[in-house]
């Protein structure tokens, strides 16, 4: 449907679209022409396969050149979601996670309510065959799922990024800041998180609970998110580290070799 005119008003901004490894240029284009025509004009490319800049994804986004322009290119999921507060990954399987699973309407909705909070929010898409594994989806706080036919439920690329993105744009400016920060701490960043992970789970490897090789990626998921469905502040997460810190601390010290121990000198007459 032909519908452009450059004398409105420019709509822009709204949630990260996070494009996790896409294959294909032309479904680059596509998706950026759908982010577009909803507003949407932060596009987080991850790895993609044909590199970028894509020449076949601009010739497909013609008219959405302001999207590609800023578009910005990361090597790992991990990275392109750090400064996001609240990330939602779409998938249309059942991945075995405790998440919440939200429909796009209802999503939007919350990402509305965040934005008004002054809350960065972003949405995760997998490639195009396979969609995101199990460790991207680890990275959100919500799994974002259409409700279609089930015996037919895939979409593509364009298609999960333009239902996203227009119920995004339909919810509008009303949604009430329902979930406006109280005290004197905002909600963690994914990078302070990971950060927190990371600390968390070099010390579980250092006392040997993740020493079963099998079940340490399935345990460090589960691990995960945990701690984001609590969506814990800044403040709350530095709390953490420090009891992380005071816990291992007398370990180490009980464990000390005694050749490394001050040995105190000799009171006795001789």
């Amino acid at each position: 449907m032909a519908g452009t005119d450059r004398r409105r008003r420019r709509a822009s901004g709204g949630p990260a679209i996070i494009l996790v490894e896409p294959q294909l240029g032309e479904n680059i284009g596509a998706a950026v022409r759908a982010m577009y025509n909803c507003g949407l004009t932060d596009l987080r490319l991850v790895k993609p396969r044909d590199g970028w800049p894509n020449k076949k994804a601009i010739a497909m986004a013609s008219g959405a050149d302001v999207v590609l322009d800023q578009a910005r290119l990361f090597e790992r999921a991990e990275d392109a979601v750090a400064d996001l507060r609240h990330v939602y990954a779409t998938t249309a399987r059942d991945r075995f996670m405790v998440k919440r699973v939200l429909t796009p309407r209802r999503a939007a909705a919350e990402m509305r309510s965040f934005a008004s909070a002054g809350e960065a929010s972003g949405v995760l898409f997998g490639p195009e065959r396979t969609g995101l594994v199990n460790d991207h989806v680890a990275l959100a706080d919500a799994v974002l799922t259409v409700p279609l036919n089930p015996a037919f439920s895939s979409l593509n690329l364009a298609q999960a990024v333009l239902l996203v993105g227009y119920e995004w744009f339909t919810a509008g400016d009303e949604t009430p800041g329902a979930h406006l920060p109280t005290g004197h701490s905002a909600p963690a960043t994914k990078e302070e998180l990971l950060r927190f992970f990371g600390h968390f789970e070099e010390e579980l490897d250092r006392s040997g609970f993740l020493r079963t090789r099998d079940k340490r990626p399935g345990m460090i998921r589960n691990l995960r998110n945990l701690f984001q469905r609590a969506e814990p502040t800044a403040q709350e997460l530095r709390t953490l580290h420090g009891i992380i810190t005071a816990f291992v601390g007398p370990r180490r010290r009980k464990v000390e070799p005694a050749a490394k121990r001050a040995v105190r000198p000799s009171t006795g007459s001789g």
